[in-house]
Formats: structure tokens, sequence, C-alpha cells
């Protein structure tokens, strides 16, 4: 692509109008007096066309490679060219804008917007997704990154080890602390420190051994919450990193797992004591059907269908309770940025879940209620 010099233009443009005449813009073509200048866009079909174009304007504001031209052009002269067979099209050079930013459903459901409302945002709050890394250039997340760490290795197109090859993990964090700008998706935090712990490769899939060691990584640090959005059967060594990590003060959430419909049947680490086991619901306050329930679930939030950050700076919608499980880890990091322990934030986050009528083993204490558990009104 080729531009024109924009300091000539306006020189020419001066020149040829004496300064007289202002530039029309698109959405003010149709009422533009005959002798207004306008910008349009004009497609040719062959040289005879483009000289024809370029001889009716006053200015050239962009040439391209393909076949068409950028001009400022007086309107009287556009109706000539538009009876011309040489000339494709001529369009007023109009605007395209930001896609802005959008609230997922599951993020106004559990009352994160009126977190947002009243000040808080997660602000001094270390998360950690315990997951297949975190897109380390995404725009929605960017600002909010803090450090890394990588227990499997990154393939591709890597900044980082703990990068993202997978997007899993980076859709997870977008749910726990997506940024409040005026992109995207906002978060459950806004402004929370988030960690990537890359623990599971390209395929989502990793061993015991590096899920233990990415959650005794985050007790080491001192992180706040570890978000582990992953699971499968019992193991010891993951057991003896939880207890670990709890012990250290971390505030510990895990997907509930995808085995619905079925009773009993809370896949692990989500099982373990130490962990709050997160099921499933859909935006009409249902159980999603592939939600695992039992009595170990703690919490239900929304996972049906969310709306998150992805690789290569995307979005996706994905469902599971791996999208619930991310909801409660922003929570709880906007709890212990105001000074609850890891206990406490439990705590606090059953206490004031809110009761949407399914079993126990459905929803645990409820659906969670950030505002709530703030001591907001929603």
């Amino acid at each position: 692509m080729r531009m024109a010099n924009r300091e000539l233009t306006r020189r020419q443009l001066l020149q040829t109008i004496g300064g007289t005449t202002a530039l029309v813009t698109a959405g003010g073509l149709a009422t533009a007096r005959p002798t207004a200048e306008v910008e349009v866009n004009i497609g040719f079909k062959n040289t005879a066309g483009r000289v024809a174009a370029e001889r009716a304007a006053t200015a050239k504001v962009r040439d391209f490679s393909f076949d068409a031209v950028t001009l400022r052009v007086p309107k009287q002269a556009l109706n000539g060219l538009q009876q011309r067979p040489d000339v494709r099209y001529i369009e007023p050079n109009g605007r395209l804008h930001a896609f802005s930013q959008s609230t997922p459903w599951g993020i106004d459901r559990v009352d994160a917007d009126v977190a947002h409302d009243s000040g808080y945002t997660g602000s001094g709050a270390d998360i950690a997704i315990i997951d297949s890394g975190i897109d380390s250039d995404h725009p929605d997340l960017q600002s909010n990154l803090g450090s890394g760490v990588a227990m499997v290795g990154c393939k591709g197109r890597c900044a980082y080890d703990w990068d993202d090859d997978n997007g899993h993990g980076t859709h997870c964090a977008g749910t726990a602390d997506a940024v409040d700008n005026t992109e995207g998706v906002v978060g459950v935090s806004t402004e929370a420190t988030l960690h990537a712990v890359k623990v599971l490769d390209k395929r989502g899939s990793g061993s015991y051994s590096d899920v233990a060691a990415g959650i005794e990584y985050v007790a080491d640090q001192g992180w706040d919450v570890g978000s582990l959005s992953l699971g499968g059967s019992k193991s010891a060594v993951v057991e003896d990193a939880c207890e670990y990590a709890y012990g250290k003060g971390v505030l510990l959430v895990a997907a509930a797992g995808n085995s619905g419909p079925c009773t009993d049947c809370v896949g692990y680490p989500a099982a373990e004591p130490e962990c709050i086991a997160v099921s499933a619901t859909n935006d009409t306050d249902g159980l999603a059907s592939y939600s695992s329930t039992g009595s170990e679930v703690e919490l239900a939030a929304p996972g049906t269908d969310i709306y998150s950050t992805y690789t290569n700076g995307g979005y996706e919608t994905l469902s599971g309770t791996s999208m619930s499980c991310p909801h409660v880890a922003g929570a709880g990091g906007q709890l212990m940025a105001q000074g609850y322990s890891n206990t406490e934030a439990r705590q606090q986050l059953t206490d004031t879940a809110e009761d949407i009528g399914l079993a126990s083993n459905e929803q645990g204490a409820g659906l969670l209620d950030i505002a709530a558990a703030l001591g907001l009104s929603s």
C-alpha cells in the first residue's frame, strides 16, 4: 500500500480551492453542496478509469496496489464518474470502529459488574492460572500479567516458556481478570496480577508431577489464588501439593469436572478438601448438562457459552466447569485484595452464595455472588 504525502495533499488542496471549501465527511455526502469537496474511494476497471478519477480529484489521499484510489473530489464531479463503464464503484470514505468491550453474561450474573461500579478491581491480589499458560501479548490481559513459570514447555510461537500454545489457560485468565478497558471482555477481577503457571502442554495435558509442581510453586511465591481448571483421577502427589499450598495461605479453586449427567462424580483435584469445587450453570440458572456433581461441590458458577480471551489476541466462546472455575478464582482475588485470608475468603464466598434452587450436590452453597461477598447491594 502506498500513501500520498499528507502535507503535500493539504498544500495542493489549498492551492486548488483557495482554502474556502471544507472537506465533507462521509456521513454528510448526501446533503453536501455540489461544489463541496468529498473524500471517496473509487474502484476502477482499467487505466482509463483511474486517469478519469484522478483528473476529477483535487487531491489524492491514498493509492492502493489493487485497482482503487482514495481521492478528494468536488461532489459535482461524481455524477460523471458514476456513468463511466470503467469505474466499478464510488463510495464515501466511511469509518470502521473497534468493537466495544462487552460484559459476558457470566460476569453480569455473578454481579461482578456491581463490584466494578463500586470501585472493586482486585488490585493487590495475585491470581495464578495453573493451566496451559497465558497469551503474553493479549491486549485484554497484558497489563495485568505478572510473572510466570513453565513445568512443561511451550511449543510454536512462544515469547515466553509459559506462553499459551493451547488456548484454555488464556480463556480462563480472561474470565478471572481481563482488563476493564474499551475492547474485548472484562473479568470478575480487573486489576489483580495474573500469573501463568504452565502445567498443561499444547494438547491440554499435564502429568501429576507437573501439576503438583505448579501448585507448589504458587504456594512458594506467596500468591493468593490458584485456579485449577483441570482434573482427572486422584493423585497422591497432587493431594500433597494441595495440602501444602492451602497451608501456605493459597485459596485453591478447581473445576468439578465435565462427567455429567452423573451423581457423586466430582473429579480431582476439585474433590480434595483444600479445593473449592465449582459446578457449572447455564444462563437460565440450570445445572449445565455436562457438569459433574457430588457432595464436594461447594459453589456453582456460570460455565455454558462463556465468551473470553483466547490465543493470538482473540476471543472464543467455550463451555465447561473449566469456565465456571475462574469466575470463583476472580472473586477470591477480589476478597483477598481486601485483606481476607484464604480460609476467610472461602467462608465468605459460601456464606453469601445465592440459592438458585438446585440440589446441594449440584450447587453446593449456591451460585457465586461477588457483590454480596463484598457487602454490596446488587
